[in-house]
């Protein structure tokens, strides 16, 4: 990775990793943020809006409108002008990184995974709120929420030990599925496959009923596998490889990994690769959602946050966690932690009141208006489960089941495994080939 300094953010153009697109700090202890450096910076250095006016750079499609609603249900109780600059995630990083660049950042910006947001957090650019969560603030998230914002001493992004995002989502990633299609193929959708191989079996009837079984992007292929990966670890082993103390080329990973042959060679992978690229995510949301091309697709769950701003009119949905592997010897885990969210601008003239509004968003009763609006999981022990749509119970019904790993895989070893998921599903690659790469990657790294 490129080194960042206390000025600005500098390195290559960003892309997006998968349901980073919308937030998804994915499901890891160390996705938190870093201490603020005021000493660090010039007096000319302030960075946020400057004015009256709070700026939010929101990098989310599905929560813009009720986060803009929101907005302006503060105002009108404060007095606090908000401005909702919605960029979307095709352009949020760049405009980020720009932003740093001409110490212009927004007052609030949504905090979106560590592998992105670190080099900001490192530069200065988030307020600290340990402090703050362990009062009474603190006391309103599920626990899970407050652990997987943290970053932990040692942590692999380099970021000072500390919590600098506040998050009113609690989200996982899972499997989505046609309702339709699956009852034309004679399957029920209200009922998850108990097993990995059963979904498999499930996907082959769906491909001979006509249509296109399952696609998944490749930027969220080293989600589904560190998700699958918890058949055969528990998140002490996981996080032992994700720092290089384990090899990639043991038995568990190599089990693991044998998913990705296992759905190639039953030929139920749409189009027979994976998408790739900054906008792939977005293409299979709109093949399952806009289109209806596809039965199945692994996403996160605020992909029905997508769903209802991009597709209203498709409701027929449902969604369940990644199947069981048949030899699994752990409790399978899902990737998830935190999601929609923000980082506080410290640098900003108007901080203070820009953390305000973080805390009021993050309230039960703002939580609920997400819930309900956006849809997702609210991270706010208060809000009732009832409030959580069909589309996202069968993910909701596993959400104490989440990962929750000290450690990431860092940025070479998740580029290094979505290209290697590519491979195997082409057959340019064996598991072999791919465990062996990702262990030299893990050593250089």
């Amino acid at each position: 990775m490129k080194r960042f300094n206390a000025r600005g953010v500098t390195g290559p153009t960003p892309t997006t990793q998968g349901p980073s697109r919308r937030g998804f700090l994915l499901g890891t202890v160390g996705a938190g943020l870093a201490t603020t450096s005021l000493a660090a910076c010039g007096s000319g250095d302030s960075g946020g809006s400057g004015g009256s006016e709070i700026v939010f750079m929101n990098q989310s499609r599905g929560q813009a409108a009720a986060l803009t609603a929101l907005a302006k249900q503060y105002t009108q109780q404060t007095g606090v002008k908000i401005k909702v600059d919605n960029v979307g995630p095709a352009d949020f990083l760049t405009k980020l990184q720009s932003s740093s660049q001409s110490r212009n950042m927004p007052d609030i910006y949504s905090a979106m995974d560590s592998f992105s947001m670190a080099p900001y957090y490192k530069a200065g650019w988030a307020m600290d709120l340990t402090d703050r969560l362990k009062g009474s603030w603190g006391d309103t998230f599920r626990p899970a929420t407050i652990k997987a914002s943290t970053f932990e001493a040692d942590n692999s992004q380099g970021v000072k030990p500390g919590i600098y995002s506040a998050h009113w989502e609690s989200p996982a990633l899972g499997f989505f599925v046609n309702a339709a299609m699956f009852k034309a193929a004679g399957l029920n959708p209200d009922q998850p496959p108990a097993t990995m191989s059963e979904f498999i079996d499930q996907l082959v009837k769906i491909k001979r009923s006509g249509k296109d079984p399952v696609w998944f992007a490749a930027s969220l292929s080293n989600q589904l596998i560190q998700s699958y990966a918890s058949n055969y670890f528990t998140d002490e082993e996981l996080n032992a490889t994700f720092t290089g103390k384990a090899s990639w080329k043991s038995e568990g990973w190599r089990k693991t990994f044998q998913l990705l042959v296992d759905l190639r060679d039953a030929g139920v992978i749409s189009t027979g690769s994976l998408p790739s690229g900054n906008s792939d995510n977005p293409t299979v949301e709109k093949s399952f959602f806009n289109n209806q091309g596809v039965a199945a697709i692994y996403d996160g769950t605020s992909a029905v946050g997508v769903a209802r701003a991009t597709a209203p009119d498709f409701t027929d949905f449902r969604s369940f966690s990644v199947p069981k592997a048949d030899d699994g010897t752990q409790t399978p885990r899902m990737v998830g932690g935190t999601a929609k969210g923000a980082a506080v601008n410290p640098r900003s003239k108007n901080a203070a009141k820009a953390l305000k509004f973080v805390q009021w968003l993050t309230e039960p009763d703002q939580q609920a208006a997400f819930a309900d609006k956006v849809p997702l999981i609210p991270s706010a022990l208060a809000v009732p489960t009832k409030s959580i749509p069909q589309q996202l119970t069968g993910i909701a019904a596993k959400i104490s089941d989440v990962q929750l790993v000290a450690n990431q895989m860092n940025l070479q070893v998740v580029t290094a495994l979505q290209k290697g998921a590519e491979a195997i599903v082409l057959k340019e690659r064996s598991v072999d080939q791919v465990l062996g790469e990702l262990d030299s990657v893990q050593r250089r790294s």
